[in-house]
């Protein structure tokens, strides 16, 4: 498990992220493309089980003295999700909420705006879209939680940058962010 070196790095500066990780390095052809494009494209929502329970696995060894409120995935839009059928972080969610003992809220953040998919996009591009994609529907019941935000890859940083600041609209709101993966390109 990579932990509080690539992603700490994404985000100095720009973010108060409390804690963050990436389970597997992503590079072209690599295992984790498989594995993800699997999950995400061809709908083996097992591996985002076994992900789940294996990163869950390594975050409890490492010992993490940071305590999570909740699990928040990084939400598709409806339109998205209705194409896709499913949101290919919900079983890998689940998975670490059911090990962890942290409750999973896929209600809390949500898109507002449909887009076309980002993973071609450079930074600049992806920070333009998506600065305004992400709000929250939250009760003062969600002030002064720590959120684990968690998304599949980090490439920009830019979508996870995105929700994260939507989430700090909460009453001191903390925020954590673990992916499946990271992507240096």
């Amino acid at each position: 498990m990579i932990s509080d070196n690539y992603i700490t790095k994404k985000f100095y500066g720009i973010l108060p992220v409390e804690f963050n990780a990436a389970m597997l390095y992503f590079h072209k052809d690599g295992i984790a493309q498989q594995l993800i494009h699997n999950l995400k494209y061809r709908g083996h929502q097992e591996i985002g089980t076994f992900l789940g329970q294996w990163h869950a696995k390594d975050l409890k060894e490492i010992g993490t003295k940071h305590q999570f409120s909740e699990i928040i995935p990084v939400p598709l839009h409806k339109k998205r999700l209705r194409e896709r059928g499913f949101n290919q972080i919900t079983t890998y969610c689940t998975a670490l909420s059911e090990e962890l003992q942290i409750d999973y809220n896929e209600n809390l953040l949500f898109r507002k705006i449909y887009s076309k998919t980002q993973t071609k996009k450079n930074r600049e591009a992806r920070s333009e879209v998506s600065n305004s994609l992400f709000d929250v529907n939250f009760s003062e019941k969600d002030a002064g939680k720590h959120f684990l935000l968690v998304d599949d890859v980090i490439t920009s940083g830019a979508t996870l940058e995105a929700c994260a600041k939507a989430l700090l609209k909460i009453p001191d709101a903390k925020i954590s962010i673990i992916t499946i993966a990271y992507s240096e390109s």
